[in-house]
């Protein structure tokens, strides 16, 4: 055997359990820190070729591994822009320098341009609704956006769509003179029809309240007088344009802003809607009609409705769902989505690449990151107002810590005892 081999192998020993030191100082000293995972340190032997007679002793070499797929305990806060992840899945951060990486700290806050930025420095990503519902990039992270909660003054939104739902009496009386009709615009309108009235907004947020008249026009028959179908007109108008005084609103200053017709089947089942717009002259916005959920059934005339669009209302409250969705409230009780936080994924998480600032990019052996929105595909669910704490066992680190220190007295004794030896051998000269 080879003395100075015994000494080398007990400087590979030292040097080991410094490595291990290491870890157990990084995890002592990151405690408390939002979403970081604990390292460790694992051994493995160095083996040299040795006779049966002679052995030389090899050494051991270490490899630092991570626990990223450990999930930590969840604690609440009470900051709404404090997110934890309860699953599987990073957020998707950007780096001041813009690039993207992976990250479980969720301690967000506003910065002075209203991102979310958490306390390393990291603004968090999303999908904006700007152009509608958001689709996922399963494979990237194009079309990311930085998550903008700054939402002040007013805001309004202009009507686009609107329904009726509801059933017409298929007993009605069918009106046949089309002067009494409502969109003849006269003071003779018939009796013989409904009215019910559904408010939508301008571009300015304004109300704008239309009139709606429901009026049996025609039913027709087999060879036998069996009753195969029938007809119902529509007529919209604007309330802003009814007579005013009198008993009827009719004639308005205006035409109708929509004259629908209605068809039925024998069973009461509506079979076409042509002609369901409203085009308004004074507000120049169109407002596509949804009538699919009417029936004609002999029961009383009923109908409820409504439209899209907002008031002029202030921003009360922004809040962040399960599901990622970002979501601002305002002071009426309108609420509209502005942007969704997906989560990103790879195969082996324990071997993503660690950066500082606790945030994590992809390599090789972790394999490629998978994008998708929460509470799908696997992914875990975003809890707000929660943060994930560290995953470190501090009493297991100190014991690390004891036992580190033990071996790398026991391994210095060992190279101490060499150099022992190594005296013993020059003073044979003297």
């Amino acid at each position: 055997m080879s003395i100075f081999g015994s000494m080398k192998t007990a400087v590979s020993g030292m040097s080991a359990q410094a490595n291990r030191l290491s870890t157990v100082s990084d995890n002592i000293a990151n405690a408390n820190t939002v979403g970081y995972k604990a390292v460790s340190t694992s051994f493995s032997s160095l083996v040299l070729p040795s006779s049966s007679g002679n052995y030389n002793s090899g050494g051991v070499q270490t490899s630092v591994r991570q626990a990223i797929s450990e999930q930590g305990d969840i604690s609440y806060t009470t900051s709404d822009y404090d997110l934890a992840i309860s699953g599987d899945g990073f957020f998707i951060v950007q780096s001041p320098d813009g690039t993207p990486v992976l990250t479980r700290a969720g301690d967000f806050s506003v910065d002075s341009d209203g991102n979310l930025v958490n306390s390393a420095g990291f603004t968090l990503m999303g999908y904006s609704y700007d152009s509608g519902v958001p689709a996922v990039v399963v494979n990237g992270f194009d079309g990311l956006v930085p998550v903008n909660v700054a939402q002040s003054g007013l805001s309004a939104i202009a009507s686009t769509s609107a329904y009726f739902s509801g059933n017409l009496n298929s007993e009605a009386i069918v009106v046949t003179d089309a002067t009494t009709l409502p969109s003849a615009n006269s003071s003779g309108v018939t009796d013989d029809t409904q009215k019910m009235s559904l408010v939508a907004y301008d571009s300015l947020g304004g109300t704008v309240q239309y009139d709606y008249y429901f009026t049996k026009t025609g039913v027709t028959t087999d060879s036998a007088g069996a009753v195969t179908g029938s007809t119902w007109e529509v007529s919209v108008y604007r309330n802003a344009d009814a007579a005013i005084g009198g008993t009827t609103s009719f004639p308005y200053s205006s035409s109708a802003v929509s004259v629908a017709t209605l068809s039925f089947d024998a069973d009461g089942q509506l079979t076409s809607a042509t002609d369901t717009d409203i085009v308004d002259p004074v507000t120049a916005k169109t407002i596509t009609m949804d009538y699919s959920d009417f029936t004609q059934l002999a029961s009383d005339f009923s109908a409820t409705g409504s439209a899209d669009g907002q008031a002029a209302s202030a921003v009360s409250s922004v809040s962040i769902g399960t599901d990622g969705v970002v979501s601002v409230s305002y002071a009426n009780g309108a609420t509209k989505a502005l942007y969704q936080i997906p989560l990103a994924t790879v195969a082996s998480p324990d071997n993503l690449t660690l950066l500082s600032g606790n945030v994590y990019s992809a390599n090789g052996l972790s394999g490629v990151t998978v994008t998708g929105f929460p509470q799908t595909n696997g992914l875990g669910s975003i809890q707000s107002g929660a943060l994930e704490s560290s995953n470190v066992d501090l009493a297991g680190e100190l014991t690390e810590m004891i036992e580190a220190q033990r071996s790398y007295t026991a391994n210095s004794k060992v190279f101490q005892t060499g150099s022992d030896i190594m005296d013993v051998l020059v003073n044979l000269k003297r």
